[in-house]
């Protein structure tokens, strides 16, 4: 097929630019569209997505109420339109956007799923949008999960004949899975499915059990549209984010149609526009490699990226790199803006050394806040540089963001609460207090189901397990419990996977502890894959409390350095500074995360990596220092990377 053009008329002068890599480029379309078979937008951040995403929507129910014609809306649940939601919420609010004569059908419903059930699309889409818009229930469409399995082909047909009726759907949301798939059409899905039941795949229920609370309690089967129903509506948006989904992009997007990857069927549609932060599109070809591409402008960001690239393709040090490597990658104008291959290779390998700060070169005698989102994402990302900076007589307060409560196992709850009961049986505690809240909770975990909300004796009782699982942890680095803050903001009290959006309280709340500690320097977390967006709302709350602080005391707002670890780490080339860790320092480090014992072993959230958190530090920290090693710089045990924003 002939690739569609990358322009969309409404986009900012930012979504336009085709090449939307760090740094200047001069791609063209037409350079940037020899690989793309599927228009792309590239933004900054989910957030910049839900509002063009939403303005899309806006503009067609508008011009179609003008004609007096009806939208028919195909809306996606999950974390990432929800951000779309949330936008078109405020727009009926604040912008009187009118959804009367709006029609909705939406991709999919597990089966078998109660419309009840916590875990139900319906309920979904009725919490997140339509019980806060002016819709009317009727036009709302969602596949019954809850209808006898000898009435599902029935149940699909009168869905597919739903859509006829509507005269088709005008714009469809989509969301994309990491096996590429759209709706629940998994590997193996045919262009010319209709809506049907479908097996989910491993993978997609793997992915799913954060929400499930564990693998074992996803379902194994689902409602969706087929590819064909999908094919069918008049305009397409497709949207990812996160760094764990730009491999998939990239297959989607660049990738030869594959009936084991259903979104590469969206190369056929005429318009469809893929929709991605610059996480989910690091590795399209215009991004991680423009100048295979076209002629491109070499700043000193892109001559970085592009000499380590060349490095670890040819598979030599920085230093060993010649005007032949150069050439046979297109890489010769480079070679040229600085005269010769010595020169560029010195320049980059002395940028990178630049980086590598040791403790003689970190701050000393400062007030810093290390945010950890959860209990433990201080010692897991952070735990080697925080050592070093006790070391240095900082004065170190941790900030614990939310209580963690709902990543701790029921058993853990029995565990702590039978200790209770012996100690009280033993007389060293008051048995009138224990007694009771032990045949409380006994009583519910006995009666409780997967995926139910905890009662609130409960969440207590794994709050406080996490808390002292983190002062346990930053003992290890040489603080005390004096330096812990535990914030417990309020949008993560539901008692649920799914969160409340970000509101006044928790910024309110995280900036009274910078305006009391009044930080040098704060450490924030950059992960933005974690599997239940925890991590993207915390650094939401703080970008939001730093706002508000520099209105009013503009001078004296920290530094802020971006750590990761959990999910993956900083490569070397977008670090501003990386550091040293030895081996004993890691072992240190490994110990403290060790300390977290209701997230050892098995991990209630473990994301998309089987390993045990430790095991991915180890992993990443040594392949970290093992980088600069190949690339030709001082060899190190292991490594941390920090992006100063």
């Amino acid at each position: 097929m002939t690739p569609v053009a990358h322009l969309d008329a409404g986009v900012s002068s930012e979504a336009r630019d085709p090449s939307t890599s760090r740094g200047p480029s001069r791609l063209t379309h037409a350079a940037a569209s020899q690989l793309e078979k599927i228009r792309t937008i590239v933004v900054d951040d989910h957030q910049h997505i839900a509002r063009l995403v939403a303005n899309r929507i806006a503009t067609l129910i508008t011009e179609k109420q003008a004609a007096g014609e009806r939208t028919v809306l195909g809306l996606a649940t999950g974390s990432t339109p929800i951000g779309v939601y949330r936008e078109l919420i405020r727009m009926h609010r604040e912008e009187g956007l009118s959804f009367r004569g709006v029609i909705t059908f939406n991709l999919d419903e597990y089966f078998p799923m109660g419309g009840e059930s916590i875990h139900s699309y319906r309920r979904f889409m009725w919490e997140n949008l339509f019980s806060q818009i002016d819709i009317d229930p009727q036009n709302v469409h969602i596949p019954q999960g809850d209808v006898a399995r000898e009435d599902i082909d029935d149940e699909c047909r009168r869905y597919e004949d739903a859509i006829v009726r509507a005269g088709g759907i005008d714009l469809q949301i989509l969301g994309i899975g990491k096996t590429g798939h759209i709706g629940f059409n998994e590997p193996g899905s045919g262009a010319q499915s209709r809506t049907r039941l479908a097996m989910l795949d491993a993978i997609t229920r793997r992915d799913a059990a954060a929400d499930f609370f564990g693998e074992d309690f996803v379902p194994r089967e689902a409602l969706t549209m087929g590819i064909a129903t999908i094919l069918e509506a008049r305009e397409i948006a497709i949207l990812a984010t996160g760094e764990h989904k730009a491999p998939i992009v990239q297959r989607a997007v660049e990738g030869a149609i594959d009936i084991d990857v259903a979104a590469t069927f969206l190369q056929n549609h005429p318009n469809t526009t893929f929709y991605v932060d610059r996480a989910a599109a690091a590795e399209l070809t215009r991004i991680a490699t423009p100048w295979l591409l076209d002629e491109v402008e070499w700043t000193p960001e892109l001559t970085v990226r592009g000499v380590v690239w060349l490095s670890q393709k040819v598979g030599k040090g920085i230093l060993k790199l010649t005007r032949w490597d150069y050439a046979e990658h297109k890489m010769s104008s480079l070679v040229a803006r600085y005269g010769t291959p010595g020169a560029v290779n010195g320049e980059v390998f002395n940028t990178l050394g630049a980086k590598i700060r040791g403790k003689s070169k970190l701050p000393r005698g400062k007030r810093i806040i290390c945010f950890s989102p959860h209990p433990d994402d201080d010692v897991i990302s952070m735990g080697g540089i925080l050592r070093k900076l006790v070391e240095n007589e900082n004065e170190i307060t941790v900030a614990y963001m939310t209580s963690g409560n709902i990543a701790v196992f029921d058993h853990d709850v029995r565990r702590y609460v039978d200790f209770l009961e012996r100690i009280a049986a033993e007389g060293k505690v008051e048995a009138t207090s224990v007694v009771p809240l032990a045949k409380t909770v006994y009583d519910f975990l006995e009666d409780k189901k997967a995926g139910d909300v905890d009662i609130p004796e409960i969440q207590d009782i794994k709050r406080v397990i996490r808390e002292a699982e983190a002062v346990s942890g930053i003992e290890v680095m040489g603080l005390t419990r004096d330096n812990a803050q535990f914030l417990n903001l309020p949008f993560y009290q539901t008692g649920k996977v799914a969160k409340d959006p970000i509101g006044p309280a928790d910024v309110q709340i995280v900036r009274e502890l910078l305006e009391r500690i009044k930080p040098d320097l704060i450490f924030v977390a950059g992960d933005l894959s974690d599997p239940h967006g925890t991590h993207r709302m915390c650094k939401e709350a703080i970008d939001a409390a730093l706002v508000e602080l520099r209105s009013m005391v503009p001078s004296s707002l920290p530094e802020v350095w971006l750590y990761r670890g959990a999910w993956q780490e900083w490569p070397v080339t977008d670090a501003t500074y990386l550091v040293p860790m030895s081996q004993e320092e890691l072992r240190l480090k490994i110990q403290a995360i060790f300390k977290h014992q209701s997230q050892k072993d098995s991990a209630p959230f473990p994301g998309h990596d089987e390993r045990e958190f430790w095991q991915r530090v180890e992993h990443r920290n040594k392949e970290t220092a093992a980088v600069l090693d190949r690339l030709g710089l001082a060899e190190y045990f292991a490594m941390e990377a920090y992006v100063v924003e």
